[in-house]
């Protein structure tokens, strides 16, 4: 394995990161008009709201996720999951 290796790897896993983030999150039922009926979404929000009492806490993973859904990654997000995506796509890189 070589460093063009890991850099591609890594590149891949950033740029593949912060371009399936939010599909995957769209697709789980987080929309820009809401919380999708019947969706992977609804019963996240369910759980999260009968664990906490009866509501959804600002800055949970539930709303982040909505957020995300409803206006897309903000340049910090997008920042944090590219990194996260380069790490892991270096991490496998040096497997190969």
């Amino acid at each position: 394995m070589g460093l063009l290796t890991l850099m591609v790897a890594a590149g891949a896993g950033a740029a593949g990161s912060v371009v399936a983030v939010p599909a995957l999150i769209a697709a789980a039922g987080f929309t820009a008009t809401g919380i999708a009926a019947g969706s992977l979404a609804a019963s996240a929000m369910s759980a999260t709201a009968v664990a906490s009492g009866g509501g959804v806490a600002a800055g949970s993973a539930v709303a982040l996720a909505q957020s995300i859904g409803a206006v897309g990654m903000s340049g910090t997000v997008a920042s944090a999951v590219g990194s996260a995506g380069a790490a892991i796509g270096g991490a496998i890189g040096l497997l190969v």
